[in-house]
């Protein structure tokens, strides 16, 4: 079951704002709650702000205890512009755009402690994966170097 929690019309600029919801993205509720609390940036305010509200939400309207709750989805979507104009040289005017942006946050029950350790593999196999393709893409640039190296060295006794 997933809780949402929407906060509609932040005047905070939409990519100001995915910088911090990225980094939470995933983590279990009271690690990203920590990481927002400490988190030097202006838009992780509404963001925790938000956050503890879902957290509430999954716990008054479908009786979920906190613990087990981690953020499944996160969304920054752009909301309403503001245009506005600033003067310039020579009597002309430049457009301003004053953003805001709507965020959205689901929560979601693990469904036990083998999800995380089965990402955590396949990370790893995948990282391993490609440590071996590298050092074969590196063995067959050595031998066609070596091959073009022999060949100079041939041309150059013949001539």
């Amino acid at each position: 079951m997933e809780v949402l929690a929407h906060a509609r019309h932040i005047r905070i600029s939409p990519r100001k704002v995915r910088l911090v919801v990225d980094l939470v993205r995933g983590m279990d509720v009271e690690k990203a709650a920590a990481q927002l609390r400490f988190y030097r940036k202006d838009a992780a305010r509404p963001v925790l702000k938000l956050l503890m509200s879902a957290i509430a939400n999954a716990e008054h309207n479908f009786k979920i205890a906190p613990g087990g709750l981690f953020i499944s989805k996160a969304t920054v979507d752009g909301g309403p512009v503001l245009k506005r104009w600033r003067a310039r040289a020579f009597g002309r005017a430049a457009g301003i755009k004053k953003r805001s942006c709507h965020i959205t946050i689901g929560l979601s029950e693990r469904s036990g402690a083998a999800a995380p350790a089965a990402v955590a593999s396949a990370v790893v196999a995948k990282k391993a994966d490609a440590k071996e393709a590298a050092s074969a893409a590196k063995s067959v640039a050595k031998k066609s170097t070596a091959k073009k190296s022999a060949a100079s060295k041939s041309k150059s006794k013949t001539a």
